[in-house]
């Protein structure tokens, strides 16, 4: 990470950080602020979703705005660190209300060409990211007001999957969760297990003092939810990757954990959506818009 130049947080504007938790989808959201200015970005934004009968709504996207609007705040960005597939995002939403440019890694042209192969998505949908405003590359600096933030490459969960690091704070995605959470999967399309180990090795070079923000918590052993934690923290205590735990030792754990997991609830409407930066895909002859249901696509 030397080449990155990554400072001390205590040489850091820290910005400020607000949480929202949607508990349909155990996701965090976040609002990141430059405490300098009126700039912020937010981070990985939920559409809610009701699957059996297929109506979406935007209380969670409703309340980020609203806490947005009450501080004065100006979005720059609206960050996903991934394609999710537990979540429908609601970033266009966002947008269309505060402005601000969505954007996502670049690889998310490897995620658009497996799933639109699955999907059987036609001509008509673009492949090369261009629904996005924005495709950070790898190592990429960018300014929230004041803030000097870092796209850091993490793939492994997914081949898209990027962590940003905004001042002092790391926003993971899926990647890591909190210390007693562990790790993310890495059987999904494109998902590799050594590759997940080395990113996360990427995110605990970084200084001990730097705030990890996950995107997901599951309240192991009805702990109350969590959402912040450190590097220090997790190199010494996470339960998959800490101090001492090899490589092989973690691809042999995530492999045969993997096997046990069934597929997120939400993933097939979720990734038709988040391909597409959130938007639905177009509608048909009838003015609906339909989500396809590949059958034995996940066997």
């Amino acid at each position: 990470m030397n080449d990155l130049n990554i400072p001390q947080a205590d040489q850091l504007i820290k910005p400020l950080v607000t949480a929202f938790f949607d508990e349909q989808t155990n996701t965090y959201s976040y609002i990141v602020q430059d405490p300098l200015s009126k700039a912020c970005a937010i981070v990985d934004p939920v559409l809610n979703f009701d699957s059996p009968s297929g109506t979406t709504s935007y209380e969670g996207a409703d309340v980020i705005i609203a806490a947005v609007k009450q501080q004065g705040l100006q979005t720059e960005w609206i960050i996903e660190t991934h394609a999710h597939a537990d979540h429908l995002s609601a970033a266009p939403y966002i947008k269309h209300t505060l402005g601000g440019k969505i954007a996502i890694g670049e690889k998310i042209t490897t995620v658009q060409q497996t799933f639109g192969k699955l999907f059987n998505d036609g001509p008509g949908f673009a492949r090369d990211g261009s629904q996005f405003d924005h495709l950070f590359k790898e190592n990429e600096t960018y300014k929230i007001g004041h803030l000097t933030a870092t796209a850091l490459y993490t793939p492994g969960h997914t081949p898209a999957c990027m962590s940003h690091v905004i001042g002092d704070a790391i926003f993971v995605g899926d990647t890591i969760f909190m210390p007693d959470g562990g790790t993310a999967r890495a059987d999904f399309p494109g998902g590799d297990a050594a590759e997940l180990y080395r990113s996360i090795h990427k995110i605990l070079s970084l200084p001990g003092d730097y705030r990890i923000f996950v995107c997901h918590d599951y309240a192991p052993n009805n702990r109350p939810y969590a959402c912040e934690t450190t590097v220090a923290d997790q190199v010494t205590h996470n339960i998959h990757v800490k101090k001492g735990i090899s490589l092989e030792e973690f691809v042999s754990m995530r492999q045969t954990r993997d096997k046990t997991l069934g597929m997120p609830r939400l993933i097939l409407p979720s990734l038709q959506v988040n391909i597409r930066a959130g938007n639905m895909p177009e509608p048909e002859d009838n003015g609906l818009v339909y989500l396809k249901l590949p059958v034995n696509a996940f066997k």
